[in-house]
């Protein structure tokens, strides 16, 4: 070989050399950009990474602890959930009762805690409230709606009319007026125990009728579980079946539609979509119905009629 030739050979091994320590360095300060304090890290352990199965089963073990069922990390019920947490996005529900006495009225007292860790004091107005609560039992009996009052500290007051010996879910319904959450609709709930003897009572069967007061509730709609379906309620006088034409405003429609699902007691707002007009609403009203999960649902309308509230509870069957 030429002196030229070997030369020329020797500068090339020395430009690939070069390239290949180039991309070299370069795939060591990715590996190691990551980290506090300029130390390095592991592959998929840095911000915005995949994480590792390890990483993942963690998350979901802290999820599982703290929620009661798994979930991805971060993600809490809201009002498009099942309400069945009393976390969400850095709001919590927080009560120190976990017993209330059977048979006689007792006050629950709860606070809504923001992400900052202070009591939410400025609530959005919904339905003419700025917080709906709600309490059924485990077998989905004794259902009240209330709406409590709330002290100047953000500690509310809702005060339940006698409560049957069981297990209890309580629920607070609610939209933050300011901070990170503002705007958001949350659901968020906490167990209660009724000491006593409870006896179960058996859900009634799937039924698209029900009658209360003298009034009869048909419901009509296809609902599968995740998808937004219309439903139409249509009330009638029970003795002869006219048609009512009279119902008043309640809590600014002409009917409350709430749902509960059987065996873990899931909560579900329907929205109603008929504005509500002076005292001659009815017969027919429609609502919003997207239901989170399958089976047997038993729904509570409440709906104003010749100057009284009343309620109607049937199951209806979800796909």
């Amino acid at each position: 070989m030429s002196a030229s030739s070997r030369i020329s050979t020797a500068m090339r091994r020395r430009a690939l050399a070069a390239a290949a320590a180039a991309v070299l360095a370069t795939t060591l300060a990715a590996c190691g950009s990551s980290g506090s304090g300029g130390h390095g890290a592991m592959p998929g352990t840095h911000h915005g990474a995949m994480p590792s199965a390890t990483g993942a089963a963690a998350a979901t073990a802290t999820a599982t602890a703290t929620s009661g069922m798994p979930g991805m990390p971060g993600m809490g019920a809201t009002a498009g959930g099942d309400g069945l947490s009393d976390h969400a996005d850095g709001y919590r529900l927080t009560s120190a009762a976990t017993t209330l006495p059977a048979g006689t009225p007792a006050p629950y007292r709860f606070t809504v805690v923001g992400p900052d860790g202070r009591p939410v004091t400025a609530f959005r107005v919904d339905q003419t409230k700025r917080l709906h609560f709600y309490a059924i039992r485990s077998d989905l009996t004794g259902f009240q709606h209330l709406h409590p009052v709330m002290a100047q500290d953000g500690t509310w007051t809702a005060r339940p009319a006698a409560l049957a010996p069981g297990s209890w879910r309580m629920f607070a319904a609610f939209t933050p007026a300011a901070g990170p959450g503002a705007g958001t609709a949350f659901v968020l709930s906490r167990p209660v125990t009724v000491p006593g003897a409870a006896t179960a009572t058996p859900l009634p069967a799937a039924s698209a009728t029900a009658t209360a007061d003298g009034y009869t509730v048909t419901v009509k709609g296809d609902l599968m579980a995740g998808m937004e379906h219309p439903l139409t309620v249509h009330l009638a006088t029970s003795k002869d079946g006219r048609p009512v034409t009279g119902l008043q405003p309640y809590l600014d429609s002409y009917a409350h539609l709430t749902a509960f699902h059987e065996g873990d007691a899931a909560f579900a707002h329907l929205h109603p979509t008929t504005a509500a007009d002076g005292g001659h609403g009815g017969p027919d009203l429609s609502f919003h119905a997207e239901l989170p999960k399958p089976g047997n649902w038993r729904m509570f309308l409440q709906f104003r009629a010749a100057g009284a509230l009343h309620t109607a509870a049937l199951t209806l069957r979800v796909s």
